[in-house]
């Protein structure tokens, strides 16, 4: 039997897969998420408590406006089934019996709430996408005032569209199967609500946005990732276990781990499309340490293996005798020599001089972006050389990333002056 093989194409794109989504992990971990996750869940937890509080005093209302109005009449029945009203009192969230007198304190409890949930968000959004700017003062203050109406409009525009669907069900307007079509509709419009809310804040909190593509595509994978959570939640958690174990309080437990877990989701795949712009300095910085011994385990080691992906998006091959670098020259990119042997010359007012040769893993040409200066030496290839070029841009990120790499940078070009003056010397 024939085996099948990966093509060039597909096994570069999926040792990008893997080298993006280990260096999500990566990250993930070195960052403490998990620590950013269970303080977000807590605020959530406070600000969704007198959220639904909230919700069951429109509840009441719609309840006494049911007494003589249908359509209130679907509206409650929309509103007790999109959000679980019941299951929630039963969980001890919300009283059986809300007091109209509690209301001021649960907005209150909420506006307060509402804030500690923004700025956990927002703590976590500075460590996943790193920048040294700022927010402005005002619009930190500003913001949990927004999101609040925010997510109460979300609320209704749920509540109305699913008291619509189910108008439409009773009259019989969706023709067969309408239970199962309108289970389908709800959940896709959950679906759809839950993409819409993380696309907003993937593409909003970040102070420099990231490109609106990806965010849209890693918005629905964390979505879809969320539904899953949820259904793994109604198969294999029960929240008796925990009332068993932490009494009255054991449905708050319950649905604080569940948010707990929802928001690991969030911020790994938040963590994930950072690492999409970064895949390629994580694997340029593990090819240009290779062999230093800093530490890569064996997983790193067989993720970042194959170097065939950077080569064929940043290599140049050049024959033996061709010039890779020309003294005086205003180019700024630098040259990492992946395989072949380059010889260094220098003008000097007696002629030019060989100053030295170079083996491959050195990074060449990196002088006249640090420096801000034309070409101090020329590089020509001894041998058939095989060289990744770096564009200023990549190679400053590069030195952000990596503070070994940038040790060896610095170190390397420390070297070099000091070969140079030498030679000038002598």
């Amino acid at each position: 039997m024939p085996v099948h093989r990966l093509s060039t194409t597909q096994q570069n794109r999926l040792d990008w897969f893997l080298q993006t989504a280990y260096t999500a992990w990566r990250l993930f971990v070195k960052n403490e998420l998990q620590n950013h996750a269970a303080a977000t869940a807590f605020y959530f937890l406070l600000s969704a408590a007198p959220l639904v509080l909230l919700l069951t005093y429109a509840a009441q209302y719609l309840a006494k406006l049911a007494e003589t109005s249908v359509p209130a009449v679907m509206l409650l029945a929309a509103l007790y089934e999109q959000f679980r009203l019941d299951e929630l009192s039963t969980l001890g969230v919300i009283p059986r019996k809300a007091q109209v007198a509690a209301g001021g304190v649960g907005l209150l409890t909420l506006l307060l709430s509402s804030r500690g949930l923004v700025n956990a968000l927002q703590s976590a959004f500075r460590v996943i996408f790193p920048d040294d700017s700022k927010r402005p003062f005002v619009l930190n203050w500003v913001l949990p005032l927004v999101i609040v109406p925010l997510v109460f409009g979300l609320v209704l525009l749920a509540v109305v569209v699913q008291a619509t669907l189910t108008f439409f069900a009773s009259v019989d307007l969706l023709g067969a199967g309408q239970g199962a079509l309108f289970k389908a509709l709800n959940a896709l419009l959950a679906l759809v609500a839950v993409w819409g809310m993380f696309y907003l804040a993937l593409r909003r909190l970040p102070l420099a946005r990231p490109p609106r593509r990806p965010t849209l595509l890693i918005s629905a994978l964390a979505a879809l990732s969320l539904a899953a959570l949820f259904w793994g939640f109604g198969q294999f958690f029960r929240v008796e276990k925990y009332q068993a174990v932490y009494g009255a309080l054991g449905g708050v437990v319950f649905i604080l781990i569940g948010a707990y877990f929802a928001c690991l989701i969030f911020y790994f795949w938040a963590q994930f499309l950072y690492a999409l712009a970064k895949v390629d300095v994580a694997a340029l910085e593990k090819l240009f340490l290779s062999g230093e011994g800093h530490g890569a385990n064996k997983l790193e080691a067989i993720v970042f293996a194959r170097a065939n992906r950077l080569l064929a998006k940043y290599g140049r091959t050049y024959a033996a005798g061709e010039t890779l670098i020309e003294e005086g020259d205003t180019a700024k990119d630098a040259y990492f020599l992946y395989a072949g042997q380059v010889a260094v010359y220098k003008r000097f007012p007696d002629g030019e001089k060989h100053l030295t040769d170079m083996e491959e893993g050195n990074l060449m040409g990196e002088m006249a972006y640090l420096l801000n200066e034309v070409r101090t030496a020329s590089v020509r290839a001894k041998t058939e050389v095989t060289a990744l070029v770096l564009p200023p841009e990549l190679l400053e990120e590069l030195m952000r990333y990596s503070a070994p790499l940038s040790r060896r940078i610095i170190g390397a070009l420390a070297q070099r002056l000091m070969r140079m003056n030498q030679s000038a010397a002598g």
